[in-house]
């Protein structure tokens, strides 16, 4: 039980009035090697599975958005309240994705068998949505620098998160 409350005090659950703050980027490795790179944020989500060998079966999927300390990295000596803001747009960028998730599940997967049928080319689909939309964000937003670009991308968040808010 002790490495398992270890392993997930690591992980940081997303929740709507829980901020990031830069006491949350552990990590000691700046994993995208770049000379301009003043932080990085490793998250996503996970999921877990209860069903049945019988197809006709309920089945239960959770999805839970996380965000990775001992992956995340910061610059101590180029931080301020501006990046981390476009960092938690991350991690709020991956909430929205989960929430893509759980509404494809809710409207495509009741039973064990729509599970084994639907569930992966669903998981595929909005995995690469997100890595897309991921990297879209940091190129179109030139990591934050774009003060105009993450404005507007900064409202489009909450807007989605506001539209998919009971999934």
């Amino acid at each position: 039980i002790l490495v398992t409350n270890t392993l997930f005090a690591q992980k940081i659950k997303w929740e709507e009035d829980k901020k990031l703050s830069w006491s949350n980027f552990k990590s000691n490795i700046n994993r995208q090697r770049g000379n301009n790179v003043v932080a990085y944020t490793n998250c996503g989500w996970v999921y877990s599975v209860v069903k049945s060998t019988n197809p006709k079966s309920p089945v239960k999927i959770k999805v839970e958005t996380f965000f990775n300390e001992d992956k995340s990295w910061k610059d101590v000596k180029q931080i301020n309240d501006y990046v981390l803001n476009h960092e938690q747009k991350h991690f709020d960028i991956a909430e929205v994705f989960a929430r893509k998730l759980r509404k494809e599940i809710a409207d495509n997967i009741q039973t064990s068998g729509d599970y084994n049928k639907k569930f992966q080319g669903i998981y595929n689909r909005i995995l690469k949505e997100y890595t897309e939309f991921q990297m879209s964000y940091d190129k179109e937003t030139e990591h934050g620098m774009n003060k105009d670009r993450q404005a507007e991308y900064n409202a489009l968040i909450s807007e989605e998160l506001e539209n998919l808010k009971s999934y």
